[in-house]
C-alpha cells in the first residue's frame, strides 16, 4: 500500500490513494498506521481521489483514532498539493468533495501554497450542533469540573468551540480540552480552539483537535476562530491566525465565507508493510 507523507504548519497527513488499497481501511488498520511508534506515524489519513458527483475530486478524511472527519483545511490544502505533484491539477481551481461539503482549491506556483475556499461558517446551534434551542451560539457558558469557561461555537462543515482567553497555552489546550471536545452539550463531539486577540488582524490560538487530541495546527479551526473573532467584533476581514506550527492567512467576508491560504511541504512517500496489521494496539 504506498503512501504520501505531508505536513502543513507541523500538521502532518498521509495521503493514500485508493486504487493503492487491498480493501477499505478499518478502524485498526487506521489507529496502526497514524501511531507514532507502530506505525508510519500521522496526524490523519487522506483518501483520494474519489469519483464523485458535483465535483471535480471526492476526499474522505480519517482521525487517527479511526473516526471520520467531515472536514479539514490542512488536509484540503494536502490533498491539492498531492494532486499537483501527481499533475492531475495545474495553476486553475478545482473543486474536492468532503463529507462536509465542497471546497475550492487553487495550488499556487511552485506547489508550496495553497489556498482555499473552505465555504460558510455557521453560528447556528441546529447547524453545528449544540444542544439547547435554535439559536446562534455566541458568548455562552459551560461549566468544566466546576469552572466556568465562556465560549462561541461554529461549523465550517465540522463542529468548533472557540473560547477567549487573555493568555493561551499548550497546557491549557491538552487539560481542558478533550473535556470540552466530549461534553455532552456538543451531540458529535468538538474541535476546540483556545484564542487569543492580539490585534483587529492578528489571533493566537491553541487547538485540541477532535479525534486527533493536541496539534501543531489546523485550517478549519484557524476559520473558526476568524469567523468567531469578526463575528464579535473583535477583528476584520484579514485575519493572520498565529499556532505553534505557524500561520495561516484567513479572509472573512461580509457573509462570513473563508477563504485560507497556506503553506504545505512534501516529507516523503514509501510502501506500508502488510505486517504492521498483525499488530494489535
Amino acid at each position: 500500500m504506498r503512501f504520501f507523507k505531508y505536513h502543513a504548519l507541523g500538521n502532518d497527513y498521509l495521503v493514500i490513494d485508493p486504487a493503492d488499497c487491498r480493501v477499505e481501511l478499518t478502524g485498526l488498520e487506521i489507529r496502526l498506521i497514524c501511531h507514532r511508534n507502530y506505525g508510519v506515524g500521522s496526524d490523519g489519513i487522506l483518501v483520494g481521489p474519489l469519483k464523485v458527483e458535483g465535483a471535480d475530486f471526492g476526499l474522505r478524511i480519517y482521525n487517527p483514532d479511526g473516526s471520520e472527519a467531515e472536514k479539514s483545511g490542512n488536509g484540503l490544502r494536502i490533498f491539492s498539493r498531492y494532486l499537483w505533484d501527481c499533475g492531475v491539477v495545474h495553476d486553475a481551481p478545482f473543486s474536492v468533495l468532503t463529507a462536509g461539503g465542497s471546497v475550492e482549491s487553487r495550488v499556487h506556483p511552485g506547489g508550496r501554497f495553497v489556498t482555499v475556499e473552505m465555504g460558510r461558517v455557521s453560528f447556528e446551534s441546529t447547524e453545528i450542533p449544540v444542544k439547547g434551542t435554535p439559536r446562534e451560539v455566541l458568548n455562552e457558558t459551560i461549566i468544566i469540573q466546576g469552572r466556568p469557561w465562556q465560549f462561541s461555537a461554529a461549523t465550517i462543515g465540522n463542529p468548533h468551540c472557540v473560547i477567549i482567553r487573555e493568555e493561551v497555552s499548550a497546557l491549557e489546550a491538552k487539560e481542558v480540552g478533550p473535556l470540552i471536545e466530549t461534553n455532552p452539550l456538543f451531540p458529535n463531539r468538538t474541535n476546540v480552539q483556545f484564542m487569543k486577540i492580539l490585534d483587529r488582524g492578528n489571533i493566537r490560538i491553541e487547538i485540541w483537535e477532535r479525534g486527533a487530541g493536541y496539534t501543531l495546527a489546523s485550517g478549519s479551526s484557524s476559520s473558526a476562530a476568524a469567523a468567531v473573532a469578526r463575528r464579535l467584533g473583535l477583528c476584520d476581514e484579514a485575519v493572520t491566525v498565529h499556532m505553534p506550527g505557524g500561520k495561516l492567512d484567513i479572509k472573512v467576508s461580509d457573509e462570513y465565507l473563508i477563504v485560507m491560504t497556506g503553506p504545505v511541504t512534501k516529507v516523503s512517500e514509501g510502501t506500508l508493510s502488510q505486517e504492521i496489521f498483525s499488530q494489535r494496539l
